[in-house]
């Protein structure tokens, strides 16, 4: 089993190697994660924003639907 964790005298390499890719694959989650989160918050606020500009032409024009 150590014969494994050595890698042949290679070790160094290969493990830091797992390791940097496992520290970007975390960045990128961690990235995506945070996108989707600001994203989504901006979705709410504009969908807000356009019900209330859909409420203050209805009662700018009675009888007639907003666009």
């Amino acid at each position: 089993m150590s014969e494994f964790f050595h890698m042949g005298g290679y070790a160094g390499y290969v493990w830091s190697s797992y390791g940097l890719a496992l520290v970007v694959m975390i960045a990128l989650l961690v990235s995506s994660w945070i996108s989707w989160r600001r994203n989504e918050n901006t979705l709410k606020a504009l969908q807000v924003a356009r019900t209330r500009r859909k409420d203050k032409r209805a009662t700018q024009r009675p009888g007639k639907e907003a666009a």
